[in-house]
């Protein structure tokens, strides 16, 4: 019993492309080991961003070079159910299937930023990461400082996450506090 496995964890392309544009995607390692994605999640981040000339494509890459992402499918029969899935929850087929990898692969946690997405894997009994999580998780190890969350914010902000004012406050604030009881 001592060697259990590593609880699976599964992901999205949202967080591996923000936390890789803010050369953070080693976070991934520092706090799962290994993080599961399909074959669309590598097409869409690796091989379309690449294409597009983004480097952070290149970072995620090298990851799954180094064996820490994994590319996983899930069966012929979870493909056809995720068609079904997306089209009766209003997310993209591809979000379906890494759902459903994760479902397949009794995940413990999903990194995810889309919202209707994001809902969904809590409905399926997820631990559901966002970039934001992630970041505020790494700041309570003490794997980054308050001012890499505090550059996060500004280089992500509301050009690429989309992100509030009111919400970046909220994390702001929560960075802070993590800073704070980590110096007590």
């Amino acid at each position: 019993m001592g060697n259990r496995p590593l609880s699976v964890t599964v992901s999205d392309a949202g967080p591996l492309i923000h936390l890789a544009q803010i050369s953070k995607l080693q976070l991934l390692k520092q706090l799962f080991k290994r993080v599961l994605i399909t074959s669309g999640v590598r097409r869409e981040v690796v091989d379309k961003g690449i294409k597009l000339g983004y480097e952070d494509a290149l970072l995620v890459k090298e990851a799954i070079g180094e064996g820490w992402i994994i590319i996983q499918d899930i069966t012929a029969k979870a493909a056809s159910t995720a068609k079904k899935l997306a089209e009766g929850e209003n997310v993209s087929t591809l979000d379906a299937e890494a759902l459903l990898l994760a479902k397949e692969h009794e995940a413990k946690n999903f990194l995810v930023d889309d919202k209707i997405l994001s809902s969904l894997a809590k409905m399926y009994g997820f631990n559901v990461w966002n970039t934001w999580t992630i970041l505020l998780e790494a700041l309570s190890k003490g794997f980054i400082e308050l001012t890499d969350i505090e550059s996060a914010i500004d280089e992500l902000g509301e050009q690429r996450h989309k992100l509030k004012a009111e919400q970046a406050a909220e994390i702001l604030k929560a960075a802070k506090h993590l800073a704070s009881r980590k110096r007590d």
